[in-house]
């Protein structure tokens, strides 16, 4: 019996977040297990200077070997404006590098610096310890993260941001993976002389190779506040198609995606939030080309916004174009934007 079709029959688990509290950047982390991966983000709602809800969304895609159900990030198209060109560079089998220069009528003009290492444990093909990421503006602002293996079943993170020389983050992370089970513990800004803290508790069941419930408890604490988030998860995976439902104290959520073919990928999100007092509904498209070498993405949403990117390869040259614009008819706003990729 082959090792893939081995490990298709054991099930999975996952978890693992990425967050920066302050600013909207928020948790993610892939994990492959029985074959699949399961990916899981939450998102942080903020609301001013006050912390306010969270959106905890649960998708799913497979290890390469068909069919795979979609990925929401394959589908939906990342917004674009300005101008950006992307210089990626491979030093070693450890190490690369990247640089990036972004123009934009709404901001100044900047460069980030970004650099990886990876060690010599390979896990799985998106699991690789140690690993160090580091990504630093023009402005002398850095966000770092470092991931260790320390046994079999245990990870940890470590995640830091600053703002030229003032820390806004510092987040860690433990987290243990059984055989059908993984659970996670997060500290987000820890401050003893402050008195506060941000910690989240999260646990995952996979119950068949196909249904996986979880939940996820956010407690957050500052002189004169506290509070506590209790928020209900599933996801169900078939061959071509995931379907996700999350339920909270802040709101719901609820997602469907399903590849068509080779070619065609399609995904609707339905979202409502009590506190913010929002719903919002949203479909998108993805659309592949391979004879022209390009990609092609669009969405639709209730706030009357639609917006597409057009993505195209350049071979045997290292080099991606991409062309995107977004128009906000309700507010009357319109983005545009053009990428070169180069590596």
């Amino acid at each position: 019996m082959g090792a893939e079709k081995r490990m298709s029959q054991l099930g999975y688990a996952a978890s693992g977040r990425i967050r920066c509290p302050n600013g909207g950047e928020h948790f993610l982390l892939q994990h492959l297990k029985g074959g699949q991966f399961l990916q899981i983000t939450v998102y942080g709602i903020e609301r001013g200077d006050y912390f306010v809800g969270w959106r905890f969304l649960v998708c799913a895609y497979s290890f390469p070997s068909p069919p795979s159900p979609p990925l929401p990030s394959d589908v939906f198209p990342a917004q674009m404006e300005g101008v950006k060109l992307v210089v990626n560079k491979v030093l070693s089998s450890h190490f690369q590098v990247a640089h990036t220069v972004h123009m934009s009528a709404l901001g100044l003009p900047g460069y980030h610096l970004h650099a990886a290492y990876a060690g010599d444990w390979q896990l799985s093909p998106t699991e690789v310890f140690p690993t160090v990421v580091g990504d630093m503006d023009s402005s002398g602002s850095l966000n770092a993260q470092v991931l260790l293996l320390l046994a079999e079943r245990l990870r940890a993170k470590a995640v830091f941001q600053t703002q030229q020389a003032k820390f806004l983050t510092w987040q860690f992370d433990g987290e243990y993976r059984g055989d059908d089970y993984t659970a996670t513990l997060t500290l987000g800004n820890p401050d003893l002389i402050g008195e506060s803290v941000i910690m989240v508790a999260h646990f995952l069941q996979s119950l068949t190779h196909r249904l996986v419930l979880g939940g996820e408890l956010v407690y957050h604490r500052r002189p004169g506040e506290e509070g506590a988030i209790l928020t209900l998860a599933g996801k169900y995976s078939a061959g071509h198609w995931v379907a996700t439902l999350n339920v909270g104290s802040g709101g719901a959520h609820a997602s469907y995606y399903h590849r068509a073919n080779e070619q065609v990928q399609v995904g609707v999100e339905f979202e409502a939030n009590t506190r913010l007092q929002d719903t919002t509904f949203s479909f998108g498209y993805h659309l592949t080309l391979p004879q022209a070498n390009m990609v092609f993405r669009g969405l639709v949403d209730s706030n009357w916004c639609v917006g597409a990117v057009l993505e195209k390869k350049m071979p045997p040259l290292p080099v991606t174009l991409a062309l995107g614009a977004f128009l906000n008819h309700w507010r009357n706003r319109f983005h545009c934007g053009f990428s070169i990729t180069v590596g």
